[in-house]
């Protein structure tokens, strides 16, 4: 079997740590062998314990004490550290090689934007023959500020762009958005431009607007970004996720065909019955 993983980003408070224990769930459920990597020093409440820990290596707290820095300083700090180490982590995954695993990332957004961290350790990762799929989470509740909304395109668009592996994206607690109608989710699943120009453009000096038509243009002219809506109230939203991520990293091709249990249970019964 190969070696597969989620790599799992976005912004601060986009839901990224119950994402991960939502999918550990349903892959426990469905008997899929998986672990948790966490790989933010600054984390510090799990639902799942993580069986790869980054605070085992450094801790954002430290840093901050040991060096005075503040909290964004001192998590690159801490990235650029486990990059520097980054046989820790080899040792770490090298006794998993059949196994799942869900990587939760740090939740500064400057890391899949301004800085090639990210981008080595995909390359890290790739070295071990491990299969990525990057999910980006965005936070539903964007849809009721479009320039929030567009800014988390871009930088969902930025990530795909610098990190170069397979990659959906995720518009997340679907479940606390206010009733829309499904025809104007759809222009958010599929980032309509003319969103930003009809309701940004009311709100902002006309000195912007210009701006504003550039951005939009970009995201047409890309035409990158899409959303898969998760609701973790609701099993078949989160097996559409996971079916998504599957497709994307071709898992279970190289699997070798296994009989079911009743069968195997069987043989066994009919084996035992000879002797």
């Amino acid at each position: 079997m190969g070696r597969y993983c989620q790599l799992v980003m976005g912004p601060a408070g986009s839901g990224k740590s119950t994402y991960c224990s939502t999918i550990m769930t349903h892959c426990q459920n469905i008997r899929r062998p998986v672990h948790l990597v966490n790989l933010d020093p600054a984390a510090e409440k799990f639902e799942y314990e993580p069986t790869i820990d980054i605070r085992d290596l450094i801790s954002l707290e430290d840093v901050m004490e040991e060096l005075q820095y503040g909290p964004n300083g001192g998590l690159i700090y801490c990235m650029e550290f486990l990059m520097n180490n980054i046989d820790w982590l080899e040792d770490e995954i090298g006794s998993y090689t059949d196994d799942y695993l869900i990587i939760d990332c740090p939740g500064q957004i400057e890391l899949y934007t301004h800085f090639d961290i990210m981008k080595r350790l995909v390359e890290a990762l790739t070295k071990l023959n491990i299969a990525i799929c990057g999910v980006y989470l965005l936070e539903s509740q964007f849809v009721e500020d479009k320039s929030k909304f567009f800014a988390g395109v871009m930088s969902a668009m930025s990530a795909m762009i610098n990190l170069e592996i397979p990659h959906i994206n995720v518009m997340s607690k679907m479940d606390l958005l206010p009733k829309m109608k499904p025809s104007e989710l759809e222009r958010y699943y599929n980032p309509d431009p003319l969103l930003l120009m009809d309701d940004v453009n009311k709100k902002t000096s006309p000195r912007y607007h210009q701006l504003n038509q550039a951005i939009g243009q970009l995201v047409e002219d890309f035409n990158m970004v899409a959303f898969l809506p998760l609701n973790i109230t609701d099993e078949d939203s989160i097996t559409a996720i996971l079916s998504h991520v599957d497709n994307a990293i071709q898992f279970g091709e190289d699997q070798e065909p296994k009989e079911p249990e009743e069968e195997i249970e069987r043989e066994t019964d009919d084996y035992n019955d000879d002797f």
